[in-house]
């Protein structure tokens, strides 16, 4: 049988179910995702880094998938062409220059505060919300931080988060598919139109406002982007803003769960908290593969590729690899250097991994801190996800 990338294996033990494919090259062929698998970690490093022979470029993908779809499908295609990560260079350049200064270390760190206290409000609300002594962290911590925080930078008001927050989850069923072709359209396709006209009027409230939101400082770019890539890059900052952190919480919080030790480490040192979101990113970081298509043909880690094949990028099994990481299966919360690839590499770094560094820790700390005992309602939810990883169902725990 060969290599798997959405293996219920490859999820549950991702240490051992790679080991032997890295052992035995760092790029193989599957039959699974029908294209190239890339595990090793120095690979798929280059790989993030190469535009010439690999393309990140998945408009392409959803103009062939459109041919076969309701007229409305055009619209998810509009959307997402203003999303910098489906682009190749110089859209991708044109489209990330605008907001990345907003999410540099140091921007970030000046949102510390208001990070804090959105978590204590949570925080506040999960107990509150509490039933038979079981509080839900997913619905009253993990969904609605990131979100709120996110929403706050773009000017949103937080009342109007559930609607968003409905709406990611049906852009989703398009954005992580490796099969968009066989992908129902029609969350995906109402998403889009509400996001549309969501900002759409956002953007012109901004232009009126004048104030310092992202989507003020993004409607100031009319002049050199369509409306179509304003409202693209207005989605793709609330998606990316709170998709991915809502499942690094969610990881964290139910391996703490798992493993109680691990809890009583980080409660015991404090100063641990900043490495071990990176540990757990590495070990279960929401990103576990990332889709290229082959440009040009060409010979890599001893394989020859052809253009149109795809290649599936496998974080989670680069961020295993033996020859990177000492003991790769363990959980280290003091690992140092951690060179994990959660975030990407290179050209396509994730432009908010300073911000979600800060939420992941800032909810990591208070709920040690404010539930001294962790202990979970019921099973923890298993992990699941071929593209992301993220535990289907709540992470509940009691009350004590």
């Amino acid at each position: 049988m060969g290599i798997d990338l959405g293996s219920a294996a490859s999820i549950a033990d991702p240490a051992g179910y790679f080991r032997p494919w890295l052992l035995d090259g760092d790029v193989h062929w599957s039959d699974a995702q029908r294209g190239w698998a890339m595990v090793g970690h120095e690979a798929v490093a280059e790989a993030f880094r190469d535009d010439d022979t690999l393309s990140a470029d998945r408009i392409t993908v959803l103009e062939r998938v459109a041919v076969d779809r309701p007229d409305e499908f055009r619209l998810v295609v509009d959307l997402l062409s203003g999303w910098m990560i489906f682009r190749d260079p110089p859209a991708h350049t044109r489209l990330r220059v605008p907001v990345r200064s907003a999410f540099t270390s140091r921007r970030a760190a000046d949102l510390t505060a208001m990070v804090e206290t959105i978590v204590e409000a949570a925080f506040d609300a999960m107990a509150s919300g509490a039933v038979d002594g079981a509080l839900d962290l997913t619905e009253h911590v993990a969904r609605p931080v990131p979100a709120l925080v996110i929403g706050a930078l773009l000017g949103v008001d937080p009342g109007e988060r559930p609607q968003l927050q409905q709406w990611s989850d049906d852009l989703a069923t398009i954005v992580f598919s490796l099969s968009p072709h066989a992908t129902p359209p029609a969350g995906a396709m109402r998403a889009a139109a509400a996001f549309r006209d969501f900002f759409g009027r956002q953007v012109d409230r901004a232009r009126q406002s004048q104030d310092d939101s992202l989507v003020a400082r993004i409607a100031a770019l009319d002049d050199t982007f369509s409306a179509d890539e304003l409202v693209g890059m207005c989605t793709m900052l609330l998606f990316a803003g709170h998709e991915t952190t809502t499942s690094l919480i969610q990881n964290m919080a139910a391996t703490l769960l798992e493993r109680p030790d691990l809890a009583e480490r980080l409660r015991a040192d404090d100063a641990l908290v900043d490495t071990a979101v990176d540990e757990f990113l590495r070990v279960q970081g929401p990103a576990r593969t990332m889709v290229r298509k082959v440009a040009v043909d060409h010979d890599r880690s001893g394989v020859t590729m052809r253009a149109g094949q795809n290649v599936f990028l496998s974080i989670a099994a680069a961020n295993h690899d033996e020859r990177i990481f000492d003991d790769p299966a363990a959980i280290e919360l003091a690992r140092d250097p951690n060179p994990h690839l959660s975030f990407g590499w290179g050209l396509h770094h994730c432009l908010g991994a300073p911000l979600a560094r800060i939420e992941a820790a800032a909810v990591l700390r208070t709920l040690l801190r404010r539930h001294p005992k962790l202990r979970s309602v019921g099973s923890v939810p298993a992990l699941t996800g071929a593209t992301m990883g993220f535990h289907r169902g709540s992470v509940r725990l009691q009350s004590i």
